[in-house]
This record gives structure tokens, sequence and C-alpha cells, in this order.
């Protein structure tokens, strides 16, 4: 298990120390994105105008918002990495049934092909005695 991280981060501009099991970085890397989120919202004049309060509703609206539609893309691409498995799963599948009826085809080929040379054989042996027999 990790070890315990306690840091300190600046959110609107006030000193919070956060603890976690995260490294320093995340826990900042966490506040930054706060920080970021006030500071385009105090773009907008309609949100500065808010008491307070509004403000904090607004802005924790705005990042669950953010994260649920993160999560929906996570499952997204779950469902479309679990589809491309599948095609590959089948495209594997396909390939081993394809090279074993090459390998097969191959077994056959060079049988007939035995069987031809053979039979060529045969033939000038055929055409040999049929020479001699005319003599």
């Amino acid at each position: 298990m990790a070890s315990k991280t306690d840091t300190e981060v600046i959110i609107g501009g006030k000193v919070f120390t956060l603890s976690g099991y995260e490294s320093e970085e995340y826990l900042q890397k966490v506040a930054s994105y706060i920080n970021n989120k006030i500071a385009e919202y105090n773009k907008i004049d309609g949100f500065k105008r808010q008491p307070i309060d509004t403000q904090n509703v607004l802005l924790q609206l705005n990042i669950a918002d953010d994260y649920f539609k993160a999560k929906k893309q996570i499952e997204i691409m779950e469902e479309q990495l679990s589809e491309k498995e599948k095609e590959l799963y089948d495209i594997k599948h396909e390939l081993i049934a394809t090279q074993m009826k090459f390998e097969n085809s191959e077994k056959n080929a060079k049988s007939l092909q035995t069987k031809l040379d053979e039979s060529s054989k045969k033939i000038i042996q055929l055409e040999a005695q049929a020479k001699g027999t005319k003599k």
C-alpha cells in the first residue's frame, strides 16, 4: 500500500493541505484543474454576479458534469475496445481456419503431384512397351 501524502495546494487563492494516497503531483494536478474551472467561470459576467454559494454550486455542477461526461466516454471506449477484441478474436480464428485449409490444400497438391508423376512414369513405360511391341 502506498504511503499517505500531505501536500499544500492553492485553490481559489487559498492554501489547503490535501492528504491522500496519491502522489503530490496528482494532488497538485487536481488543484490545478479546480483553479482552471474557477478561472474559466470567473470570465463570465453572469457568474461573477452570483452569490458565492451559488458560484460554488455552479462550479460543483460543472465539475460533476465533466466527471460524468468523462465516465461516459470511458464506457464508450471500453465498449469499442471489447468490440475490437472480439473482432480480433474472430479474425485470429478465421486466420487459423484458413491456414489449416491452406495446409490441407498443399498436402492434396503434393499428393496429386505425386500421383501425376507416377502416372507420367507409367505412361512413359507403357509408350516404351508399345514401341517395343510394334517392332
